[in-house]
């Protein structure tokens, strides 16, 4: 059978599960089936045997009828909305901000009272970190899923999730759940119907009599946790047999080349959209396909199987988009977005990917202090394809690895390994003429490297100079801002909250360090008190995301030019190029006032420079220039 015989033929299943529905809403879902099981057929190539591929395709378009046919009107009527502005979250005026729900408002049903204040910062796009049911006691953040149907008890149930999703609607906010794609915890159903004997599911996960296979994969793996969860696979005496488990010895790795499993996820996928959530964080997404000879990250299936993922996801859902969180190497970022394999996977896998690589340079160029290294590094960059977003971010929920390329870091006369170090230990407060106050996290000595923790407020120096703290991580903001992409606020960033020195109190965090950067948000905090660094702090985040609202040009189809002749080696200049106009982006680095010719400004068609940020226009001196602030940013447009 032909790939356009099969469509044709899952667009007649379709129509026989859809009987009871009305002849327009079925005309709908049939058009979308006819739409995606090309892309769904395609990502199904990942399994080498046409039954397999024939009988998994129709259970995934059985998942999206059941999906679509119980989906709610009011769901339903913003899958009209997202199709008719399939660029949506491209929109400069998408501000993000991600958090724990139970640290920033207690429960689901505390984040309403928490509106207003995501309202004034200008969210349009908040992501809860993980609030599906975890195991009990240490979970990895509630990255070990025991229950993907249920909520997390101490924050709500499905209905509590379903009210939230509602009323951020309301208010013009899209949320962002957390799925763990690569892993569930050991007590989840699965693997323990796994453990009880059952040959299904223990076919969910890879497992294995003896270490022959496993140290074989061990020569080529590297540690995630090396301090607390050395090697890759764990030997379950109820099993009998070595399990794979990447992360954590309660985390077992399931086996994609399953197609079971690709039916499971896009259930849990679709139950979720139902409940209203309009993104689906893919977590782990880099790990999921296994290779013997490698690292067992970034492998093409993984994109294959994303690809029939999302395809489902569309059938029933076309108002979710899908984010991957894969933290991996500059060259390998794009591939998230479908930059891989000449391009086929372009619009057809992840709507959303971290751009990492820019966090990194960020807390590079604050501090050195100069722009050499990112320009260079960000100026090689692949572009972005089309319908592909990236999310911005100064601080995220996790460490900071310094993902610097060895050849970027060559190309400016500084060796990776060397300024890999360097910001180690300029971050962590032990480099003479550190201001920052941040944690050594999961240090390695095989390999150098030592990843950092820490609130972006601490890592600006909060407690060593305020003022000039608060400078940087404004200034931090400003430049993912301009950059483009949806830009996201890591909870508490935004009053400029420190390390929480109480982080090793809480039963389970004892000894994962990243909970110094994950601070409650109380009633204590909001309002900040006028004048405070927290206050200075929200109040410039909220200009910057009303600044950005008002741009055409920062819409996140197009990609930034890194400027680089012409300017001093203290700034970084984002050139931003659209028929309403341009806008260039101008970011003071340093402690000290930088000068700008204005003569670059009008080489570039700015001929009368006008600073949106600061609401001014650009003066120069005697010399032809202006003089950006220390740690200052300007986003001129011609006035």
């Amino acid at each position: 059978m032909t790939g356009q015989d099969l469509a044709a033929s899952l667009t007649t299943y379709a129509a026989s599960l859809l009987t009871a529905l009305t002849p327009e809403r079925r005309e709908a879902f049939l058009l979308r089936v006819e739409r995606w099981a090309p892309d769904l057929l395609e990502g199904l190539a990942v399994f080498d045997d046409e039954a397999v591929r024939r009988g998994t395709a129709e259970r995934l378009v059985g998942v999206a009828a059941r999906a679509y046919a119980a989906r709610p009107d009011d769901l339903h009527t913003l899958d009209a909305r997202r199709l008719l502005r399939p660029g949506w979250v491209q929109d400069p005026g998408m501000f993000g901000y991600a958090c724990y729900t139970d640290r920033f408002a207690g429960d689901l049903a505390g984040l309403e009272r928490r509106a207003d204040h995501l309202e004034r910062l200008g969210v349009s796009y908040l992501h809860l970190m993980p609030l599906l049911e975890p195991r009990e006691g240490d979970n990895d953040g509630g990255y070990a899923v025991k229950d993907y149907r249920r909520v997390r008890p101490d924050l709500g149930d499905r209905d509590d999730l379903r009210a939230v999703t509602t009323m951020l609607r309301g208010r013009g906010i899209s949320l962002c759940v957390d799925l763990v794609l690569n892993h569930v915890a050991r007590e989840h159903a699965w693997a323990a119907a796994a453990r009880a004997g059952d040959p299904e599911y223990r076919d969910y996960f890879h497992v294995f009599d003896d270490r022959t296979v496993p140290d074989a994969y061990e020569a080529t793996l590297p540690e995630v946790f090396p301090d607390f969860a050395p090697g890759s696979f764990t030997f379950d005496d109820e099993l009998a047999g070595w399990v794979w488990t990447t992360f954590n010895a309660w985390q077992w790795d399931l086996d994609w080349s399953n197609p079971a499993v690709l039916v499971e996820f896009a259930d849990v996928v679709c139950d979720l959209a139902n409940l209203g959530v309009e993104v689906v964080r893919l977590d782990a997404v880099a790990f999921l396909w296994k290779r013997m000879g490698t690292s067992c990250q970034n492998q093409p299936e993984v994109h294959q199987l994303v690809q029939a993922l999302r395809a489902t996801t569309r059938m029933a859902a076309p108002a979710v988009l899908f984010k991957a969180e894969a933290i991996v190497g500059p060259r390998d970022l794009v591939a998230y977005l479908g930059g891989s394999e000449g391009g086929r996977h372009v619009g057809r896998v992840s709507d959303l990917a971290y751009h990492n690589s820019l966090m990194v340079q960020v807390w590079s160029m604050l501090a050195t202090g100069e722009t050499r290294l990112a320009r260079h590094a960000l100026r090689a960059l692949p572009p972005t394809p089309p319908g592909g977003t990236w999310i911005t971010y100064v601080r995220c929920h996790d460490d900071i690895g310094w993902a610097v390329d060895d050849g970027d870091a060559a190309a400016v006369g500084v060796t990776g390994e060397g300024h890999r170090r360097f910001l180690s230990d300029w971050y962590a407060g032990e480099f003479a003429g550190s201001w920052a106050d941040g944690l050594v996290f999961q240090a390695n000595p095989a390999t150098g490297d030592r990843r950092i923790s820490g609130t972006a407020a601490s890592l600006c120096g909060i407690d060593a100079d305020p003022g000039a703290a608060v400078a940087r991580v404004l200034l931090a903001h400003t430049i993912v801002a301009g950059y483009g992409g949806v830009p996201v606020v890591w909870s508490g960033d935004e009053l400029a909250l420190p390390n929480d020195q109480h982080w090793a109190e809480e039963p389970g965090h004892e000894a994962d360090n990243r909970w110094a950067h994950r601070p409650r948000v109380t009633d204590d905090h909001l309002p900040p008190a006028p004048g405070s660094a927290a206050d200075r702090v929200l109040g410039g985040l909220s200009h910057l995301a009303r600044v950005r609202a008002s741009l055409p040009s920062l819409h996140a189809s197009l990609d930034p030019e890194v400027l680089d002749d012409g300017l001093d080696d203290g700034v970084l200049g984002l050139l931003r190029r659209h028929w309403s106009g341009t806008v260039v982006g101008l970011h003071n680095v340093t402690a000290a006032p930088r000068p700008v010719a204005l003569s670059l400004l009008a080489d570039l068609g700015l001929a009368t420079p006008y600073d949106v940020l600061g609401e001014a226009p650009l003066t120069a001196d005697a010399d032809g220039l202006a003089w950006l602030p220390p740690y200052g940013a300007w986003w001129v447009v011609d006035r």
